[in-house]
């Protein structure tokens, strides 16, 4: 029986060789960065009267952006497209993204899907869902010193 060295990281030496392959097939790949498809960055907030989401969609004109609320779920789909006006060879890096992408959101039922607002301003899309009039909170006035009747 021959006898093993422990090695502990070996696994990790093989895991990392075969990343490497991966990401080295995705890079000799037809232009991948020009034609995959992202996800913007978004950001989701609520006060006591609103939800409001943020996303990053820079570059997209607002005919490629599509906003639509069906049964409690908002979808959000668009496009970034390549500029074609200068050939592909000519370019020494592309880091952005380009293609098309979807997003998808579940609506709490506190949501009224009748009023949403949507703006884009800077790159930025920010849609506002009003709360429904029974879920935003109210204050209850406390009477002191007023004493209620007992029932017997």
């Amino acid at each position: 029986m021959a006898i093993t060295r422990f090695d502990p990281f070996r696994d990790v030496v093989t895991l990392q060789s075969r990343l490497n392959s991966l990401f080295r097939d995705f890079s000799e790949g037809d232009s991948p960065l020009t034609t995959a498809s992202f996800v913007p960055a978004v950001d989701i907030y609520e006060d006591p009267q609103k939800v409001v989401l943020k996303l990053e969609v820079p570059g997209i004109e607002e005919k490629d952006l599509d906003v639509r609320v069906e049964n409690h779920t908002l979808t959000v789909k668009g496009e970034r497209k390549f500029e074609k006006e200068e050939k592909e060879e000519n370019f020494h890096r592309i880091e952005r993204r380009y293609g098309s992408f979807y997003r998808a959101f579940t609506l709490p039922s506190t949501v009224d899907t009748e009023n949403v607002a949507a703006t884009y301003n800077a790159g930025v899309l920010k849609l506002e869902l009003n709360k429904k009039a029974e879920a935003q909170p109210r204050q209850i006035k406390v009477n002191v010193g007023d004493k209620q009747p007992v029932a017997a």
